[in-house]
């Protein structure tokens, strides 16, 4: 007779499908990135050298991580642009995905055409496409299509519209940042896809009998969203947010350089040594984006 096996709590069973569905990824990593991970830690308290024989390494200690610090021209100015940018972009990107996903969760017809056309960026931000994209084809050609009265000032501009905000009142810093969202949109849009699709499955999962009880009660739709719209989804708003954060960090101009310093100039101590410095920035980031954020979710 065998023992009887031991029940399974809910929160137990829960964390098990936990760590199954992460497992894919934890193999990959210890497989593929562990290696290199600790290679590149190496690389940055060293000069490596090519020799007949192989690599040679010799210890540097924190020189690499001074150089780049005090001594290189590009690292600091360009760390301080993407951060900017990553600032800037991360609320709009996440503002405006939670907007779209609200629409395209009403019934209309053609909406799953709608869904699919503000995902379309991610399936075209890779292959031949980003190529041309990144090469700002796309935009010129875009802008070289208004012709030549667009680009004499007919429309409305951004400057238009910040004398506008400006006369109606409103601080100069919030016309700023209004500003650059108008001057962004493109780049939100491009970058909204998965996140609209998280927020659309959160919204798909709010229980219709919440918004029943709320219109029973005599809520209006502004009620019903900040008071159960925006708590239920409110885990998505953290997912989304460090979704946003680490993809606006992958593809930039810092990336760019630390290519450029490791295989054009082949200094891979100086780019290794970038790179952790870079890592710990988003780290850094993420922990403080997150502790803010968690404390406003509302776990069901």
């Amino acid at each position: 007779m065998f023992p009887k096996l031991k029940k399974l709590s809910l929160e137990q069973r829960k964390g098990l499908w936990g760590w199954a569905f992460i497992s894919p990824w934890l193999l990959g990593f210890i497989l593929l990135f562990a290696v290199p991970l600790l290679q590149s830690l190496r690389y940055s308290f060293s000069e490596l050298t090519l020799s007949p024989t192989g690599i040679h390494l010799e210890f540097l200690g924190f020189t690499n991580y001074e150089e780049a610090l005090t001594k290189n021209v590009d690292f600091n100015k360009t760390l301080i642009e993407v951060v900017v940018n990553m600032v800037v972009n991360v609320p709009l990107i996440v503002i405006f995905s939670l907007f779209v996903a609200t629409i395209l969760n009403q019934k209309f017809r053609g909406r799953m055409m709608a869904r699919a056309i503000f995902f379309l960026p991610v399936i075209l931000a890779s292959g031949v496409i980003a190529s041309i994209e990144s090469g700002d084809f796309l935009q010129s050609a875009m802008i070289g299509a208004g012709g030549e009265e667009e680009q004499a000032g007919t429309g409305l501009k951004s400057f238009e519209l910040q004398k506008l905000l400006l006369e109606a009142g409103l601080n100069v810093h919030i016309v700023t940042y209004l500003t650059g969202a108008v001057n962004r949109i493109y780049e939100i849009v491009s970058a909204s896809g998965v996140q609209i699709i998280i927020f659309l499955a959160g919204l798909q999962s709010i229980s219709p009998q919440l918004y029943e009880v709320a219109k029973i009660e005599g809520a209006t739709s502004y009620e019903s969203f900040w008071k159960i719209t925006l708590p239920m989804i409110s885990p998505l708003i953290l997912t989304n947010v460090i979704y946003s954060v680490i993809d606006s960090f992958t593809d930039n101009k810092m990336t760019t350089l630390l290519r450029e310093v490791a295989f054009k100039n082949f200094d891979y101590g100086l780019s290794g040594a970038m790179s952790w410095l870079y890592f710990l920035v988003i780290s850094v980031i993420l922990l403080i984006s997150t502790f803010f954020i968690t404390r406003k979710v509302f776990y069901q």
